[in-house]
Order: C-alpha cells, then sequence, then structure tokens
C-alpha cells in the first residue's frame, strides 16, 4: 500500500515539475515577446485614438517597442540579482 502511495506522489511530482517548466519555457519563449509587443500596441493605439492624438497607429510603435525591450533586459540583471541572493 505505501509502495502505490509514493508511485503516485512520484508522479504528481512529475507532472508538477512539467507543468513549471513548461511555464519557464513560455516565459522566455519568442511566442510571448510577440503576444506582449502586439497586445501593448493596441492597447496604446486605443488610448492614443481616444486621447485625439495625431497618427495613433504611428504613434503607437515606439512605446509598444520600447515596453518589449525593457522587458527583455530584465532578464541579465534577474540573474546579477539572483548571484547576489544566494
Amino acid at each position: 500500500m505505501q509502495t502505490k502511495k509514493l508511485e503516485k506522489d512520484i508522479l504528481k511530482i512529475k507532472e508538477r515539475n512539467k507543468r513549471v517548466e513548461l511555464d519557464k519555457e513560455w516565459e522566455t519563449s519568442f511566442t510571448r515577446k510577440i503576444a506582449i509587443l502586439i497586445l501593448t500596441y493596441i492597447v496604446i493605439v486605443i488610448v492614443f485614438i481616444v486621447i485625439g492624438l495625431p497618427s495613433p497607429f504611428l504613434n503607437a510603435i515606439i512605446p509598444s517597442i520600447a515596453f518589449v525591450l525593457s522587458t527583455l533586459t530584465l532578464n541579465p540583471i534577474k540573474k546579477i540579482w539572483m548571484k547576489f541572493k544566494k
């Protein structure tokens, strides 16, 4: 009986580890970065239209790219931070 429980627990741990690995992979994926870029662009365009700025589709490009770049540069900073936290 104890062996079955241990096997079940090991399977649960393996399933959890797989989910965690996929989540980590998603965080660094190109797909996620493109999705962030597109969604940010759409939101900025909407805001620019609502507040009446000229050329909202063109003017939304720079802040969208800047936001994505800011998320990309955090990974090296995170690695440095993790070294000092150990």
